[in-house]
Order: structure tokens, then C-alpha cells, then sequence
């Protein structure tokens, strides 16, 4: 049977909204484009083209297999929720409130993405977005001098994650308690900068990295009975489209 979409579609990266957010999330989920497409029923090829082609345009019952596929919801894979603030929804059917183990707290602390910070101030404690990464066992970000995130070395700090589920009212989140200091060593600042998998969205010159050694690592998770909310997406970095603009 002829290929339904041969497309003269070059192999490169995602070139729409949408595309970029389905090739985002099987990445993050370690599935191929040819694993996604039999997941969600359609030609690997009709995927190469979603994901390539700013103009695609595929009907809902697509959209509901691919969400369905990547263990997502169509609103996440439109990107209609991008400039909401999340938690918007509706509680969930019959809610099961349980507490991390340290262990799976460090494994959803290792999917890098953006995390908030609160740091100490005379008028009282200021939470800022950063990206982030784990290098060594360590929280490390990226910062200009004198801006606020770099305001945390020397402090006793609190460092925060999470991931939620508006469509079944479901989430998790981690939460470090630990001392920030700045990195100085030259050998250190290069280590860093060649292993850490996050970059400052805000651009610029962002050359000084601060690094939190965690004391306690805590955190919880609420499922649902009809959420379908997995390990998989469980250990998922932060959304594409998340709340707020890192300030790092």
C-alpha cells in the first residue's frame, strides 16, 4: 500500500507550536517518532509532517490519540493553557494523597526544567523562577551577578518543583531544603557549564552559577481514579509551556 503522506519534508526540528510540543513530550517520554505513530495509530510519516509543517492542521480524534499516545491532554498538545496559571481545574474523583520517598523525589528532581527558588531578604522571603539542572547530586543554575537568584549563595534556601494535571486534577511536587553558594572554581565552572542540561530562557550574559547541596528532600503526589497520570509523565521535566518566565 502507497505511503497515505510522502511528504518532501526535510528531517530537521519542529517547526510549528504544535509540532514542537509532540516532539517535546516523546522525547521527554524516550519514544520514537515511529514508536509514537504506532501508539497513536497514524503513519510515521502524517507524525514527520505534524511535527514539521507550521501550517498542520489535524482533527480532534488525532489529537485525542496523540494525547493519548504521549500521556498528555490535548489542551497541553494545542498549547491552550499557556498563559494560564495551572491548578485552574476541577478536583478530581476520589483523590489518593500519598508522600514521596527521598529516592523518587531525586528521581523527579533529575528531570531538569524550571524550579523556584525562595531566597531570604530583609522584607521577607522572594520566589523566583530558575532553570535549572542536577550535576553531582547538586541543584545548579545559572544567574547574572547582583540579580536576585544569585542573591541565594550564602543562604539557607528552599528550591521546589512540580508537575500538574488540570484535565484529572492530579500532580506532584518536590520540595529541597538546602544551604546555595556561588561556584568559583574554574574546573568546577567548566564541569558545570559542559554538563548542565538547562539554559537561562531569559538570554543574556548569565555567567555565574550558584549551586544548592540538599539537607532533606521531600514531596507528594495526588492521583485520581480516573487520572491516567503515570510514572512516565510523573518523572517528565517541566512543561514546555510553563507558568512564568524563569528570572534567572
Amino acid at each position: 500500500m502507497p505511503d497515505p503522506f510522502p511528504l518532501n519534508v526535510t528531517d530537521g526540528s519542529p517547526a510549528g507550536d504544535l509540532g514542537r510540543r509532540i516532539a517535546v513530550r516523546r522525547t521527554a517520554l524516550d519514544l520514537s517518532r515511529e514508536e509514537t505513530a504506532v501508539q497513536a495509530g497514524v503513519a510515521a510519516s502524517y507524525l514527520q509532517y505534524l511535527e514539521e509543517f507550521p501550517g498542520a492542521a489535524p482533527d480532534r480524534s488525532v489529537l485525542l490519540r496523540l494525547a493519548a499516545a504521549l500521556d498528555t491532554t490535548v489542551t497541553d498538545l494545542a498549547g491552550g493553557d499557556s498563559d494560564l496559571t495551572p491548578g485552574q481545574g476541577r478536583a478530581g474523583s476520589a483523590p489518593t494523597f500519598t508522600e514521596l520517598t527521598v529516592q523518587e523525589c531525586r528521581e523527579l528532581l533529575s528531570t531538569h526544567g524550571v524550579g523556584r527558588v525562595a531566597i531570604p531578604t530583609a522584607s521577607g522571603p522572594v520566589i523566583v523562577p530558575v532553570n535549572y539542572s542536577v550535576v553531582d547530586g547538586a541543584i545548579v543554575y545559572r544567574t547574572a551577578p547582583g540579580a536576585m537568584p544569585s542573591r541565594a549563595a550564602g543562604c539557607q534556601v528552599t528550591f521546589e518543583i512540580d508537575r500538574i494535571d488540570d484535565a484529572f486534577g492530579e500532580g506532584w511536587s518536590v520540595l529541597a531544603l538546602g544551604r546555595a553558594r556561588t561556584v568559583t572554581d574554574a574546573d568546577d565552572v567548566r564541569r558545570l557549564t559542559e554538563q548542565a542540561f538547562s539554559q537561562p530562557w531569559a538570554g543574556g550574559s548569565r555567567e555565574e552559577w550558584v549551586r544548592i547541596d540538599a539537607l532533606s528532600l521531600t514531596g507528594r503526589r495526588i492521583t485520581t481514579r480516573q487520572g491516567t497520570f503515570s510514572e512516565a509523565s510523573g518523572t517528565d521535566g517541566t512543561s514546555p509551556a510553563g507558568p512564568a518566565v524563569p528570572n534567572t
